[in-house]
Parts: C-alpha cells; structure tokens; sequence
C-alpha cells in the first residue's frame, strides 16, 4: 500500500514525487511511455526556467529525474488502463501489475495536435515548436511562420512580432476564428502576414527549417515560403482518455482543479497540464506537483484523524 502514486513523469510529476518523498510519503510514479520528462525531452533548448538558461530539453529531464531518483521516489514502466475506488483506498491497474494506494497525483500531461505533414517530425526542435512562448526567443530578427486560426495562434503571431522581422499567419479558411480583440491587434501589426484558405504541405530544411511548402485550398496553388521557424498552434489535447468518468473534466477534457489541485474525487489530486488552468509551461508544471502534495498531505492527515 503505497501513500501516492504519481501517474505520469513529466515536470509536474517529478515535481510532485521531489516533494513526496522530502514529505517521507512512500512515493511511486508510474510512466506509461517508457520515457521521463514528457514535452520538454522534445524540446531543443529551454531558456525561460529559473536558473537553468539555455538548458537542452531533455537534459533537464534527466536532470530532474536523476534529482528525483536521488531523493529514493520509486519509478516503474506501465500504462494506467483503470483507477478503481475502493472503501478507503484505490487499486491503480496497469497492463501488468495492479497497485494500491491511499492516494494519486494524475499527471499525465498533454500533447500537442499536429499537423501531420512530411517534415514536422524530422525537424522538431530544430525551427518546428508548439510553443511560441517557449521558443519565440530564440527567433529574434528572424522570419517566422505560425499556423491556425484560433486565439492562440493569433496570440502567438503578436508574440512573435515583437521582437521578429517577419511574421506569417497561416491559416486554412478565409477568416479567424479568435477573439475580435486580438485579431484587431493582430491587423495593426506592420510585420506580419496572413496567408489565407492555405495549409502547410511540408516543412523542409537540412539540419533546421529552411522553407514550408503550402496549398491554397481554393485556387490549388502552391507556394514556398522561406522561414526560421514554424510555430504550429492548431491545439492540445490533455492525456486523460483513461480517466473519463472517474473525475470531473471540463467540455475539452481537461480536468476540472484550482491551485490545491484537488479533483471532484477525494484523494485524487491532479498536477500539470492536464489540469484546467490559464498557463502551461514546466515552471506551472512543477508548482502544481507541489501543490499537490502539500493537498495529499492534508488529506492524509485528515483522514488517518478519523481513524
């Protein structure tokens, strides 16, 4: 019987399992894709993590582990099929082992939506990002592209603008789909152009992104436009399909938590970016691992009283 198990490895659960175990709780994360660290081990360079400016992506995801295991937290391979409540505990079911707990941290993560296009996943990290906020930096007096159409993508283009020399917006209809407020501030930028009713076909380049190849879905004319960068803002989606209907999720699937992390299950807790919340980037993440610790101590004191 374990006091929490974390389901997940990312920075939201290697934050939760450092404060687990300094908390003395018997503390076992679960990985279910046979990698820890999640996003950021996809991620080329990291520049905006308190103290570690410029660290590679996955360095810092072994860095995090190797703090994590070096504190005692057990790690173990298995993807989680089923979360049954029991009277004063939980059976955590994987593909192979069942396991018990008092309590559990889901942090599972999101993925971001691709574009599915030759190109994206040979050059991720080397000019593609999903992330504009983590990476738009490092394209200073550049050109970069951003694709969607949504208050995120025009979001990013704004971003984007402010320190590149060129920003365009593509986008596969002929009108946005974000708030009027921000495609207003999207329309008065000198430095940015919109690319309408087209898709992106490929994304080429050697060792970094060099061009993207894109179809007019109207006329079928193809272009090529050279940039630094793409930036691909066409959503996420959070990793929660094995826990619907064992928590509540908002209509996206996220599921639904405040700062103490607390889900609509008592001793069920949820850290990262799976949980509802306005930012997603891996100092949040290992806030809330945290957060939810100190919400799993709480409820474990709270109920070894009743006993």
């Amino acid at each position: 019987m374990r006091d929490v198990i974390i389901i997940g490895s990312g920075p939201a659960g290697m934050g939760a399992a450092i404060y687990g175990k300094r908390a003395g709780l018997d503390t076992l994360v679960l990985e279910g894709s046979g990698m820890s660290g999640g996003q950021v081990t996809q991620t080329y360079e990291v520049d905006n993590y308190l103290g570690l400016p410029g660290v590679n992506g996955f360095d810092m995801a072994m860095t995090f582990q190797a703090h994590t295991e070096k504190l005692g937290a057990d790690f173990e391979m298995g993807f989680v099929t089923k979360i049954e409540k029991k009277e004063n505990y939980f059976e955590v079911v994987t593909e192979e082992k069942t396991y018990e707990t008092k309590t559990i941290i889901l942090a599972t993560g999101a993925s971001h939506n691709k574009l599915m296009v030759p190109g994206e996943e040979e050059l991720a990290g080397m000019g593609v990002s999903y992330c504009a906020t983590c990476d738009g930096a490092f394209f200073r007096g550049r050109t970069t592209m951003v694709v969607g159409g949504g208050d995120v993508a025009i979001e990013d283009a704004i971003f984007l603008a402010r320190g590149c020399e060129k920003v365009y917006l593509v986008h596969r209809r002929d009108e946005l789909r974000g708030a009027k407020i921000l495609q207003d501030s999207l329309m008065s930028l000198p430095n940015v152009e919109i690319i309408w009713d087209s898709v992106v076909e490929s994304i080429e380049g050697e060792e970094q992104v060099e061009l993207v190849k894109l179809l007019n879905r109207k006329t079928g004319e193809q272009s090529e436009v050279k940039v630094d960068g793409i930036f691909i803002a066409v959503g996420i989606h959070p990793n929660t399909e094995s826990f619907a209907g064992l928590v509540e999720m908002d209509a996206n699937g996220y599921i639904v938590a405040g700062e103490n992390c607390e889900t609509s299950v008592p001793g069920i807790f949820v850290a990262g970016d799976t949980r509802t919340k306005e930012l997603r980037q891996i100092i949040t993440a290992v806030a809330d691992g945290a957060n939810a610790v100190n919400s799993v101590q709480k409820y474990l004191n709270e109920n070894m009283k009743k006993k």
